[in-house]
C-alpha cells in the first residue's frame, strides 16, 4: 500500500512540474546550509558488498520508487524526469559522487531536496535502506571513482585538492555532463 501511496504521489508531482527542465549544476548543494556539517558528518555503516548493492537496487526498484525519476540505469531520464523541472540528479555523472559526501546524499534522501520534486523518503525508507540505496546508486558511476565519498579531514567541496578536487576537465562549453 506504501509503495502504490508513493508512486501515486511522485505522478503527482510530476505532472506540476514545468517541461523542459535541465538537471541542477553538478555543484549546487542540497542540503541546507545549516545542516551541511550534521549531513557530511555521517558515514555509511554498510559495506559495498555484493548482498548490500542487491539490496539496494531492490529498494532502487522497489518501495523507493528511484526508476521512476532517476531511470533504470541512473541517468536521471526515468519515465517520469521529462516533467521535472529541474530534471533528476544523474548518478552516472562523476561530478555527482566527486563533489559530495555519503551523508549529504543520505540527508537528500531522508529530507528530501528543496525546489525539486526530490520528496522526503525518510518515513518510507528505513536508514539501514538508505544507507543500502546509496551503495546501490553508486555503482551507476562505474569507475569514475569516490571522491568526496572519502574525503580527507578537512577537505570538502571548494577545498580543492589532490584526488578530492576537480580532477577531471570535463567538456568545454555546453553541458556537464
Amino acid at each position: 500500500m506504501k509503495t502504490r501511496l508513493l508512486t501515486l504521489l511522485v505522478a503527482a508531482m510530476c505532472s506540476a512540474a514545468p517541461a523542459g527542465a535541465a538537471e541542477r549544476h553538478i555543484m549546487q548543494q542540497v542540503v541546507p546550509a545549516d545542516k551541511l556539517a550534521e549531513a557530511r558528518a555521517l558515514k555509511n555503516p554498510l559495506s559495498n558488498s555484493p548482498e548490500v548493492i542487491a539490496q539496494g537496487k531492490t529498494v532502487y526498484n522497489g518501495k523507493g520508487g528511484c526508476v521512476t525519476c532517476h531511470g533504470i540505469d541512473g541517468d536521471g531520464k526515468g519515465p517520469a524526469a521529462a516533467s521535472m523541472n529541474p530534471s533528476p540528479r544523474n548518478f552516472q555523472h562523476h561530478g555527482f559522487w566527486r563533489h559530495r559526501t555519503e551523508g549529504e546524499v543520505f540527508w537528500a534522501i531522508k529530507h528530501g531536496s528543496p525546489g525539486t520534486a526530490m520528496i522526503a523518503f525518510g518515513s518510507v525508507l528505513s536508514d539501514n535502506d538508505i544507507w543500502a540505496l546509496i551503495q546501490y546508486e553508486r555503482t551507476f558511476a562505474g569507475s569514475h571513482g569516490p571522491g568526496m565519498m572519502g574525503h580527507r579531514e578537512g577537505m570538502g567541496p571548494g577545498n580543492m585538492g589532490g584526488r578530492e578536487g576537480m580532477g577531471h576537465r570535463g567538456r568545454r562549453g555546453g553541458k556537464d555532463e
